[in-house]
């Protein structure tokens, strides 16, 4: 079977989509599509996709993941072009490669996530994530299905920073943006959390809900606070591929040439 891995996003109104909801309008763009799909076993055969680490139902993002098992090969850029074709604009494929390595949820360490906050000033922000930064522990809670849970929202944030907000607002009301990187960690910290935890350390309340977006996620690097491309170890293992399938076709060549004897063991 070949295996392709794709990158979507969601955006727009389409942010308010469930994982559920999403994973419905995905197995229609794949029919619609005509995507070859591998299909499991059992009574009730469903396509083999393989979902990673979705966002919250409210967010939006720029850098969602999955991977799907496909039973005759395609190029990756034409199923990503009929895919995208066939889900409705804000549910975007925006990358596909053909997976040659294993274990990309390992990949997905941390994201990258901005945080919009309309009727903020920066400097009120600033002054929150520096109080955020200087704690050792910020404790939050939130509702869970078994029941309110605590647990340490500082120790997943890898970096936090306030950003320009890009272009001139002419109506004059403040607004703050924060860039956050968040590990991935059990259990899962959500920018709502830091959002929770700001309010704890520094009484930052926005007026209106935020504006949340994950614009990344992947490797982390923990010195620079940076989050990779995780797809980019299939695109490194394709580009090599060719250039060692000839280097081993020249060496087959080269080594079963010989020139033709005759019976007494001369040419």
């Amino acid at each position: 079977m070949q295996r392709i891995r794709l990158r979507y996003t969601k955006r727009g109104r389409l942010r308010f989509t469930s994982h559920r909801d999403f994973q419905r309008a995905f197995e229609r763009a794949l029919r619609r599509a005509e995507v070859p799909m591998a299909y499991s076993a059992g009574f009730t055969p469903h396509p083999k996709v393989s979902y990673a680490n979705a966002a919250p139902t409210g967010t939006g993002s720029e850098a969602e993941y999955l991977e799907i098992q496909l039973t005759e090969r395609r190029e990756p850029e034409t199923v990503r072009a009929l895919l995208d074709a066939s889900l409705p604009d804000g549910l975007d494929v925006t990358d596909a490669v053909e997976a040659h390595t294993s274990g990309l949820a390992d990949r997905l360490q941390a994201s990258v996530w901005e945080i919009r906050l309309d009727g903020v000033a920066a400097e009120e922000a600033g002054r929150a994530v520096e109080a955020f930064l200087a704690a050792d522990e910020v404790p939050v809670e939130r509702r869970t299905k078994n029941g309110m849970r605590s647990f340490d929202a500082r120790g997943a944030v890898a970096h936090l920073e306030t950003v320009p907000v890009p272009g001139d607002r002419p109506d004059g009301n403040a607004c703050a943006i924060l860039r956050l990187v968040v590990r991935h960690l059990t259990p899962a910290v959500r920018p709502d959390d830091v959002l929770s935890g700001l309010r704890v350390t520094a009484d930052l309340a926005p007026p209106v809900p935020a504006a949340v977006t994950r614009l990344a996620q992947g490797l982390l690097d923990e010195e620079t606070g940076t989050v990779t491309d995780p797809l980019a170890p299939d695109r490194d293992a394709a580009t090599a591929a060719p250039s060692t399938a000839a280097e081993l076709s020249t060496a087959t060549v080269q080594g079963g040439a010989s020139p033709a004897t005759s019976g007494d063991g001369t040419a």
